[in-house]
């Protein structure tokens, strides 16, 4: 079966033009090619598998599998990779923009939009209107019986031990959960791959979490890492980069209706949010191939 490896910052998975034909063995096969070929020793590599269907609410749908196999509702880095993808294989060609469509996620539709490039480059820029991002305990989820104030109220710099350390959470959910961690210094040193863990499977959390560990450097920067719930550190994360910005907008840490750079371990991206809660985060970053091939599945 044939295959596209791309990334967005380095957070790059393997992808499957399903537009046609049924990917082999159904939602089993899918998951199970996720965990098989994720392998980066045994496999092709990658965060996971992202499978490109038809669109059921909106023009196309992204199917994405973590590494160890499990659903995943959104993947900013992801969603930029699937349009470009249908923007170089002229599958929006006949649209009466081209360069603007949208996408579907396990019932969530994107706008995306071509800022820079031509089809068949070998990297393209694109804006995602994100949506609006969720606030709410019980929506986000976290565990809203420990939340003050109850289920409806925002998780904002709430205190979380971990292993004897207290961290201060701010959460936000961008169709999949994040806690979003402000650190002194800039992350490069800090044991994500120790700590990262404890915070994903921590009974707060009953879908477990993304976390992203942050530094803002000044009112416009922020310097990021994050541990994915299913993949682990990552060079990337486009949903938690949107995260990460909103948390730092409702601390006041950076200011609402600025474009904020984001420095990842992959590249950068640029998120935009006015600050009120029913206007989307608008997220803007490179898509990029790697390679083509095939595999038997």
């Amino acid at each position: 079966m044939e295959f596209k490896k791309m990334h967005g910052c380095g957070n790059d998975y393997i992808y499957f033009d399903c537009t046609k034909n049924d990917f082999p063995g159904g939602a089993e096969g899918e998951k199970q090619a996720a965990i098989k070929l994720s392998d980066r020793h045994f496999g092709i590599g990658g965060d996971g598998i992202i499978i490109i269907k038809k669109g059921k609410t909106a023009q196309f749908e992204m199917v994405m599998y973590n590494a160890d196999g499990s659903r995943s509702q959104m993947c900013g880095n992801g969603i930029r990779c699937v349009g470009k993808f249908v923007y170089d294989t002229g599958y929006t060609k006949d649209f009466e923009n081209p360069r603007e469509f949208t996408v579907e996620s396990m019932g969530a539709v994107k706008i995306l939009t071509v800022v820079k490039g031509n089809p068949g480059d070998k990297e393209t820029w694109l804006t995602v209107d994100m949506g609006k991002p969720i606030l709410e305990a019980q929506k986000i989820p976290v565990k809203a019986e420990a939340i003050p104030g109850g289920e409806k109220n925002k998780v904002i710099m709430h205190p979380l031990t971990i292993q004897g350390n207290e961290y201060k959470i701010t959460c936000v959910s961008m169709g999949n959960p994040h806690a979003v961690v402000f650190i002194n210094k800039k992350p490069e040193d800090f044991d994500v791959c120790g700590v990262g863990p404890l915070f994903e499977n921590n009974d707060f959390f009953p879908e477990r979490t993304n976390t992203e560990f942050a530094y803002v450097e000044d009112r416009h920067t922020i310097w990021m890492r994050v541990w994915e719930r299913g993949t682990g550190e990552t060079l990337a994360c486009g949903t938690g980069t949107c995260a990460t910005v909103v948390a730092a907008i409702l601390n006041g840490f950076v200011d609402a209706g600025e474009t904020i750079t984001v420095h990842l371990l992959g590249g950068d991206l640029k998120i935009k949010w006015s600050g009120h809660e029913e206007d989307s985060v608008f997220m803007t970053g490179p898509a990029e191939n790697v390679f083509t091939g095939e595999v038997s599945l």
